[in-house]
């Protein structure tokens, strides 16, 4: 077994080590997601942290790692004689992000649980992270679904496996740790809900603090034990400390004065629901109790503010995390009669990770690139940007709108979404089939049917259903899948004309925010001038392709074959990345084809490669004015899709456009 770094020699990341440390102290504070860039020592301190956990009392034998004082009544594995007892080291397991939901929360062995009537149960992740860590990393990746029995396991304390009325049910407590980057894509608000705490880390701009880094880092890949063995004195502090901090915290004193102050923070900031007052609460004790204090105070409460609210007070995925800090202090000033404490300041006694000196400001999280671009108005400070001949400084997007929902026709069997019909292992049972492979989810009426004609040959004799592993039949299900949303949009100086860019890019907003909620990847393309450019690289982070939106200058001439070239490779190339996604062009433009020579034929041409490939596309045509040249609807003729205007893709007023792309892709 490898040896892990030392949580102690951690450098800096102060905010992320107070955090799950607090976690350690009291698992009810429900757990933290990191945020940050890659290589910011995320993954090290979170492995780094059950080396701190106490040992844990279990049953000998048990896989669930039952409590020897106090064994659940409802394990698989029980009933458990009294007085047996053992320990182990606390388990940090990790949940991969292509693992299946058998590997999750484990699986029934159906051929005989039909045959025989037994449960066999093979335990999953959940059970083997009972009263230990559970460390997902690049949460945001993982599957909806499979997020969403983790969460509720980590609420619950427990996992449920039902198959086909069969259930088996188990205790799984344990401290939930998520890393992301949020480059590559966002978690659903609700989700983000469900951890306690939320942490944004990024790396050090300070020389000192990078040697150190990467001396510490040269140390422990040398010498793996001894560099642990100079720690050790360090690590069993803080492992003491921890010990002491969960004796403490049942005496740890919540006040009136302490609860008011957390529910007048929560009020003031917006948050929705009450899980935000909650944890803050659980933070809150956790902190005193770290400090070895049995009464909250008002830093306590400011510090547990500044952990559990950053996130919960986003409105979409276009905002960053943050909290402002000055009016965290008028409000906890106002409504309590303690200093809060200088916001600048960490607190009396912050221990390893402790005090807010390493919190982020409110536009300084790391959300992809482009997340400190402002939106600036055209011409800025009096003055375009001097970025080329004909072109104009980026305009602000019109307020978004709630978009009509633009589908793949056909049935796919991409990536588990909300956007196109496809084959999934969740939704509606709409057939079976034998299983490829391990049984998954079991068609007991066509298990039943296959297995039926052969009980006299199989000399069945008694009540039971004679099952053999070639009657099982696996259960398909349509629901939906994630698409590529590839945006191709004309930044051309005929789409400055009469400050048209302005609703062009409110619309494309909108269509991000649409992806957004429906899990899709997206692109980037735009053209003016002589070329086209990948603005965006497909990806899952539709907050990045805003503010690439955002900045996006306008002029020049349109080479709308370039564009649709370059449209035509990024497809090419994504495809051989990942095969089983389908993509979704959607090609905003007026349809003007300028510049080169031959330009409105060498754009027909570029045009029908994606009709002879099949790819569903849509045209939104931003031609404006009493004379229309209808360009957009011949483009989207060529293309094999369909046109619409940019008032027309409101949800409110184009209700039959779904049907209209797929009767022309039929």
């Amino acid at each position: 077994m490898s040896t892990p770094f030392p949580f102690t020699a951690v450098v800096g990341q102060d905010d992320l080590r107070l955090a799950l440390l607090l976690n350690a102290v009291s698992p009810a504070v429900g757990g933290v997601l990191v945020r940050g860039e890659k290589g910011t020592a995320k993954s090290t301190a979170v492995r780094a942290l059950s080396a701190l956990l106490p040992e844990v009392d279990v049953v000998p034998g048990c896989r669930f790692s039952c409590d020897p004082g106090s064994p659940d009544p409802a394990c698989p594995d029980g009933p458990h004689a009294p007085g047996a007892s053992g320990s182990r080291p606390a388990r940090m397991v990790e949940l991969p992000v292509g693992a299946s939901e058998d590997r999750l929360v484990g699986a029934l062995d159906i051929e005989r649980a039909l045959s025989e009537g037994v449960k066999a149960f093979e335990p999953g992740l959940l059970a083997d992270a009972h009263r230990g860590i559970l460390y997902v990393d690049e949460v945001n990746l993982l599957h909806d679904h499979l997020v969403d029995l983790l969460l509720d396991a980590a609420a619950m304390g427990a996992s449920y496996v039902e198959r086909e009325g069969v259930s088996v049910r188990h205790a799984s407590r344990f401290l939930l740790v998520g890393t992301m980057n949020p480059e590559e894509g966002e978690l659903r608000p609700q989700l983000l809900d469900r951890f306690g705490l939320t942490v944004e880390v990024a790396a050090s701009r300070e020389p000192d603090q990078r040697v150190e880094v990467v001396r510490r880092r040269l140390a422990y890949d040398d010498d793996p034990a001894g560099f642990a063995a100079r720690w050790a004195g360090e690590e069993a502090s803080v492992r003491q400390r921890v010990v002491a901090a969960r004796a403490l915290l049942p005496s740890v004193r919540l006040g009136d004065g302490a609860l008011r102050q957390i529910a007048a923070t929560c009020a003031a900031f917006e948050v929705d629901g009450m899980r935000a007052d909650i944890v803050m609460a659980r933070t809150a004790t956790a902190l005193a109790a770290w400090a070895g204090r049995s009464d909250v105070l008002a830093e306590d409460v400011r510090q547990a503010a500044l952990l559990a609210l950053p996130h919960r007070r986003r409105r979409n995925p276009f905002d960053a995390p943050g909290l402002d800090e000055d009016k965290l202090d008028e409000t906890l000033e106002e409504f309590g009669g303690q200093d809060p404490g200088d916001g600048d300041d960490d607190p009396d006694d912050p221990g390893p990770g402790g005090g807010p000196g390493g919190q982020p400001e409110p536009g300084d999280a790391p959300g992809g690139d482009g997340d400190t671009a402002a939106r600036p108005e055209a011409g800025e400070g009096g003055e375009p940007r001097p970025s080329g001949a004909g072109e104009q400084s980026p305009v602000r997007a019109a307020e978004p709108f709630r978009a009509k929902v633009l589908s793949v026709p056909g049935l796919g069997e991409g990536a588990a979404g909300r956007r196109s019909r496809a084959r999934t292992e969740h939704g509606r049972t709409t057939g079976a089939r034998r299983p490829r492979g391990a049984l998954t989810k079991l068609h007991l009426a066509a298990t039943v049917r296959a297995a039926a004609p052969h009980q006299r040959a199989r000399g069945r004799s008694g009540p039971g259903l004679v099952v053999r592993r070639d009657d099982l039949r696996q259960a398909t299900r349509e629901g939906r899948e994630g698409n590529l949303v590839l945006f191709v949009v004309d930044a051309s100086g005929s789409m400055a004309a009469r400050q048209r860019m302005g609703a062009v890019k409110g619309a494309v907003l909108s269509l991000l925010l649409d992806a957004y909620q429906r899990r899709d990847k997206v692109g980037l393309v735009t053209f003016r001038g002589s070329a086209a450019e990948v603005a965006l690289p497909p990806t899952s982070s539709v907050d990045a392709a805003a503010a690439r939106l955002e900045s996006l200058p306008t002029g020049g001439r349109t080479p709308l074959a370039a564009g649709l070239l370059r449209a035509h490779e990024v497809l090419r190339v994504e495809r051989l990345r990942d095969p089983a996604r389908r993509a979704l062009v959607v090609v905003v433009t007026d349809g003007r084809a300028t510049g080169g020579p031959e330009p409105v034929a060498l754009a027909s041409r570029a045009a029908r490669l994606f009709a002879a490939e099949q790819v569903a596309s849509v045209v939104v045509d931003c031609e404006s004015g009493p004379v229309r040249l209808g360009l957009a609807g011949r483009l989207a003729d060529e293309l094999g899709g369909t046109a619409v205007t940019l008032d027309e893709l409101r949800a409110d007023s184009i209700a039959g456009l779904v049907k209209d792309v797929q009767r022309r892709a039929a």
